[in-house]
C-alpha cells in the first residue's frame, strides 16, 4: 500500500481558478493575498507559478484580487520611507509609437516643487523603447536602491527606481512574458505598489477595462487620490489626439473625469524614437505641437489629481505657465 503524497499548500490556489466554466471562481481578497506572500516567499514550484499566472491572465484579475497581490507585495518591501512623495507614478508599459513625452511632464512638476518617484521596467516586451534607457540617455541616472531614490528626491524631486530594486521577485515575474508569450497580472499589480506611500498616484493602462479594476483596487487598498487613465501606449500620458478619460479616487470618492481631444485631427506616428528630441523639445530648439501638447495635456492631469487647480482649465493654464517658465537650460547634459 503507498500512501498519496499531500497536496502542495499552493495547489489551492489553483484549484479555485482551474476548476472549469462552473467550478472556477476568482480568488478573494485574503487568497489573493495568501497566494502572492507564498509566490513571493519562494515557497511556490516554477511550474505551480506558470499555471497561477496563465489561469489568472486568462479569466483577468478582479479589483478584489489586485488589492490582495498588492498588500502582500507591499508587505514585502521591509522599507520605511523617511521622505514624503507627492505623486507615485508608474511607467512599465514602453513606448512604440510615440516617444516618452511624459518624462517631460514629471520634469516640470518636479521643478515645481512635486517631489515625483516613478518606477518601471524594462526590456518584457521587443519593439518598445523604456523609461529607464531614455532617462540614461538625457544624462539621468536611475537610483540604485529605495535609499539612493530618497537621496534623489530630496536633491531634485524626482527619482526613477526599477522594480528589479524595489522587488526582484516581481521583476523575475514581470520578464517572463518572452518565455509566456503573454502579460500576467504582475503587469497590472506593479502600476499599484507605490512604495512611498505617497499621497498621490497615476497610472496608465492600454485596455480600457482595466481602468476601473485599477480605480476600484486603490478604494480597497485605502488610497486616497490616484488617477488611471487609458495612456498613449498603455504609459501614464495624455494622447492629444483623443478625449481621455480619468479615471480616479478624489478623497475617497470615485470619480470619472473626460478630457477632451485637444486636436480636430489626429497625427501621424513618429518615423523613429530619436530620445534626443525630449531634450531638443525642453530646449525650444524643436517645435512639435502634438509633443508639446502630449506634455502640458499630461501635466494638466497630474497637476487636478494634486489639487493645484479646481477644474480642467486652470489645471490646463497652469501647467502652460510651468511649460513656458521651465529652465531650458536643464537638459543640457
Amino acid at each position: 500500500m503507498t500512501l498519496s503524497e499531500p497536496e502542495h499548500p499552493f495547489a489551492e490556489f489553483i484549484k479555485i481558478l482551474g476548476k472549469g466554466k462552473k467550478g472556477s471562481r476568482p480568488l478573494t481578497q485574503d487568497e489573493a493575498y495568501r497566494a502572492m506572500k507564498m509566490i513571493l516567499a519562494d515557497q511556490v514550484l516554477p511550474i505551480q507559478l506558470g499555471a497561477f499566472l496563465m489561469l489568472m491572465r486568462i479569466k483577468e484579475e478582479t479589483c478584489e484580487e489586485l488589492a490582495g497581490f498588492v498588500l502582500a507585495a507591499r508587505e514585502s518591501f521591509q522599507f520605511q520611507p523617511k521622505v514624503q512623495v507627492d505623486l507615485d507614478w508608474s511607467s512599465y508599459a514602453g513606448k512604440r509609437r510615440h516617444l516618452p513625452w511624459f518624462l517631460l511632464s514629471t520634469f516640470l512638476l518636479a521643478e515645481n516643487g512635486i517631489k515625483v518617484f516613478m518606477h518601471g521596467a524594462g526590456g518584457h516586451t521587443q519593439g518598445r523603447i523604456y523609461t529607464e534607457k531614455v532617462l540614461q540617455f538625457l544624462g539621468l541616472s536611475p537610483a540604485g536602491s529605495l535609499a539612493e531614490a530618497e537621496q534623489q528626491l530630496l536633491a531634485a524631486n524626482f527619482s526613477y527606481l526599477s522594480l528589479r530594486h524595489i522587488c526582484p521577485q516581481l521583476y523575475d515575474m514581470i520578464n517572463l512574458r518572452p518565455l509566456m508569450g503573454l502579460r500576467s497580472p504582475v503587469h497590472t499589480l506593479v502600476r499599484l505598489l507605490n512604495p512611498f506611500n505617497a499621497d498621490h498616484s497615476i497610472q496608465g493602462i492600454f485596455h480600457p477595462s482595466y481602468r476601473q479594476v485599477h480605480q476600484k483596487a486603490a478604494l480597497l487598498l485605502g488610497e486616497r487620490n490616484m488617477a488611471v487613465l487609458k495612456g498613449e501606449g498603455g504609459e501614464t500620458e495624455r494622447n492629444p489626439d483623443v478625449e481621455c478619460l480619468v479615471q480616479s479616487v478624489s478623497q475617497g470618492e470615485l470619480m470619472d473625469d473626460p478630457w477632451p481631444a485637444l486636436f480636430a485631427r489626429r497625427h501621424m506616428k513618429d518615423e523613429e524614437l530619436n530620445p534626443q528630441q525630449l531634450a531638443s523639445l525642453w530646449q525650444g530648439i524643436l517645435e512639435d505641437e502634438f509633443a508639446e501638447a502630449t506634455v502640458i495635456g499630461t501635466t494638466a492631469v497630474a497637476l487636478k489629481l494634486l489639487g493645484k487647480a479646481d477644474n480642467q482649465q486652470d489645471a490646463h493654464a497652469l501647467a502652460q505657465e510651468y511649460w513656458s517658465a521651465r529652465n531650458r537650460r536643464r537638459l543640457l547634459g
